[in-house]
């Protein structure tokens, strides 16, 4: 039985390690006994259950890539969140939380797939990109790939060392900075815009499989300039998050 087809239950999962991603942002790595698998771009419901019985559930990106022994998920949390704080700040190894899933179809990808891939990220929308291009570097594919990133500052990017490593072989990483950037930095310093999405390619003749994952206003934005440079409208996944995602 495939992943997609197994029953979508809760399960309990165990904190392996959280590791500090940015002063924003944390991976949990959790060991999941009975997990049925995931195809990269899937997402789980994270379920939080306070002492006096009231629930509260979130949805997050899973990063890691089918291939990994455990589940990882990269939560950037918000100063007025409800569970974000608590996931980043308060989670121990050896904690417990209730997940369920995996969850989602369209905004996924697998080697089997095929390419060319163009994938466009906003901020923590690079989450679960960042486990198709894992899931790409796991299974050895020269499936060519490029990644656009728009984050506030360096300092606000997400797993920029792990993308340097995996840059090349195929795949090419560019990054722009929208609110300040470095002395020497070399990439671009502006809102993603049409020029960017040229520049980076593959052109819209090579029809690839186009992925924009971000904030609600820079998905939209961002796929209203992938249509007029061409690209099909059955091409574009997207998937977006808004201020309720905390």
């Amino acid at each position: 039985m495939s992943a997609r087809a197994q029953p979508i239950v809760w399960r309990t999962a165990s904190v392996d390690s959280v590791q500090r991603e940015t002063a924003h942002a944390s991976t949990l790595r959790l060991d999941l006994p009975g997990w049925p698998g995931h195809r990269p771009g899937q997402h789980v419901d994270v379920r939080l259950t306070a002492e006096d019985g009231y629930q509260t559930e979130r949805s997050y990106s899973i990063a890691s890539a089918p291939e990994e022994p455990v589940l990882a998920l990269t939560v950037e949390r918000l100063e007025d969140g409800e569970v974000s704080p608590y996931l980043t700040e308060e989670l121990r190894a050896g904690d417990e939380l209730e997940l369920r899933g995996p969850i989602g179809g369209p905004f996924t990808w697998s080697v089997e797939d095929g390419g060319p891939l163009l994938l466009i990220a906003g901020g923590s929308g690079l989450v679960p990109l960042m486990a198709m291009l894992r899931h790409r570097a796991a299974r050895e594919s020269g499936v060519p790939a490029r990644l656009l990133v728009s984050s506030r500052t360096l300092e606000d990017a997400l797993f920029v060392g792990e993308l340097e490593r995996l840059d090349g072989g195929g795949l090419e990483v560019r990054r722009t900075l929208t609110r300040a950037h470095p002395p020497d930095w070399q990439g671009w310093t502006r809102r993603v815009d049409a020029g960017m999405l040229v520049a980076l390619g593959p052109a819209a003749e090579e029809k690839p499989r186009v992925y924009v994952c971000g904030p609600t206003p820079f998905v939209e934005h961002a796929a209203n300039l992938l249509l007029d440079i061409g690209h099909e409208p059955g091409a574009i996944r997207t998937e977006r998050f808004g201020p309720t995602g905390s």
